[in-house]
């Protein structure tokens, strides 16, 4: 092909394709970065990054978040009724008290206690790994405590948590259970 046999309408189409390429690759790539900030920030740096680990890739992970968030979408979350409210907190006072004469029992309730919490705002409750997952859109940042609590819950079901263990879990366990509890009083308190 002889170069001097281009026109310029050929130079200009090359050169609008080219920019037209180079534009779509930008916008692709600020789409994805735009995509893995707002993940970051709605689920929490650590969950974002455990995500990406049992993902295997960024790609699957950020994709794997979004179905969660679709997923829970289309759950009806609910606020507590002030009754159910008053039950459950009365009810958490309780397993706190009963710690003092069983802290594996407690730990035991207390898990127990957050799934019927859950249960009632409208959140499924199957296998821990599905409940922290869908907790994981609306509570990232106290779902580390809650992995930590379950943690704990575990190895006391095999004789192996200390009662320090025991004692960090409830610290967890009620992390999770005030908001969870608490949260449509927090609302009214931030649109006051």
């Amino acid at each position: 092909m002889n170069l001097s046999a281009i026109s310029n309408t050929q130079i200009g189409i090359v050169i609008a394709v080219a920019v037209v390429v180079v534009a779509c690759i930008a916008i692709w790539a600020f789409a994805r970065k735009r995509r893995t900030k707002r993940l970051r920030s709605q689920f929490g740096g650590a969950e974002y990054s455990r995500a990406v680990k049992e993902g295997g890739s960024r790609r699957q992970a950020e994709a794997a978040l979004d179905q969660r968030a679709d997923r829970v979408e289309s759950f009806h979350i609910r606020p507590l009724a002030s009754a159910d409210r008053a039950r459950f907190v009365d009810s958490w006072g309780k397993v706190q008290a009963r710690f003092v004469d069983s802290p594996g029992g407690a730990v035991t309730d207390a898990d127990q206690l957050l799934g019927d919490v859950m249960s009632t705002r409208g959140y499924p409750v199957s296998d821990f790994e599905q409940r922290a997952a869908d907790i994981s859109v609306d509570h990232p940042l106290v779902l580390e405590n809650y992995r930590a609590a379950h943690q704990s819950a575990l190895r006391q079901t095999k004789g192996q948590a200390t009662t320090e263990d025991l004692r960090q879990a409830m610290i967890h366990y009620r992390t999770l259970f005030e908001e969870l509890v608490g949260e449509p009083e927090t609302a009214r308190a931030v649109g006051a």
